[in-house]
């Protein structure tokens, strides 16, 4: 059986926020793509609970597009395509 790590799609950066809560993880989120460019996808490890709702709006209110996200354990994991 495939490892679920192994199916996890592409990604150009990586932003890990375990052990942060709500305001940090997506403030950490809002500087990190201010580094990349359109089009690239961003990793986002959180542990905060909050963040499966504030992840979601946060893409929605600046046109990212949220590929994927998964949750195992007390660790959610999302993708984001960055808008153009």
């Amino acid at each position: 059986m495939a490892n679920p790590i192994d199916t996890l799609p592409a990604h150009d950066a990586l932003l890990d926020t375990s052990g942060l809560y709500c305001p940090e993880p997506i403030m950490l989120m809002h500087n990190k793509v201010r580094d990349m460019a359109p089009g690239e996808v961003l990793q986002v490890v959180a542990t905060d609970p909050a963040t499966t709702r504030d992840v979601p709006k946060f893409c929605q209110f600046l046109g990212h597009e949220l590929m994927e996200q998964h949750t195992a354990g007390e660790s959610y994991r999302y993708f984001i395509r960055l808008a153009s």
